[in-house]
């Protein structure tokens, strides 16, 4: 039985960041569940993985150019799960050794240097260990996690698979 064309794969996994990208919109604007600056981060990565993968969908690579796309589609999912890992670090410490919340990004913008900012963002703060919403018992982290790993697998997938 052939496998998938790795083009196929490609815009899937497209689809899979858009179906994330359109829950995480769904759970901030209709439930009203406003994203900590990680949750933001990790919503980067997914929007930087699906386009790769779409990039990748139109061009249609030969294998090098595919071995191309899955190393930066794993590199950005290494990434997002490196953020959704830490939020869920945060979530399972002590809340007295929780960082301290951030100012809004706004002031932050005007106030700070840009590599300040990208410093404390990726730190993490008493905001990102909040958990708000969950589903079968897992948290918005986890589950981000959890679709980290897949886009990992499926790059690797798409990195090592033979013609």
């Amino acid at each position: 039985m052939p496998l998938a064309s790795p083009r196929s794969l490609f815009f899937l996994a497209f689809v899979a960041c858009v179906l994330l990208m359109g829950g995480a919109l769904y759970l901030e604007h209709a439930v009203g569940l406003e994203p900590c600056p990680l949750c933001i981060v990790q919503r980067i990565f997914v929007i930087a993985f699906g386009l790769v993968c779409l990039i990748a969908a139109i061009h249609a690579p030969a294998t090098r150019g595919r071995r191309i796309y899955a190393v930066l589609a794993v590199l950005f999912a290494a990434g997002g799960a490196a953020t959704a890992g830490r939020q869920v670090w945060l979530q399972n410490i002590p809340a007295d050794q929780l960082p301290a919340c951030l100012p809004s990004l706004d002031y932050m913008m005007e106030a700070l240097p840009f590599q300040d900012i990208v410093r404390l963002v990726l730190h993490g703060t008493a905001d990102c260990a909040e958990v708000t919403w969950t589903l079968f018992g897992m948290s918005i982290p986890e589950w981000s996690l959890l679709a980290f790993v897949g886009m990992i697998l499926f790059s690797l997938f798409q990195l090592f698979r033979r013609d």
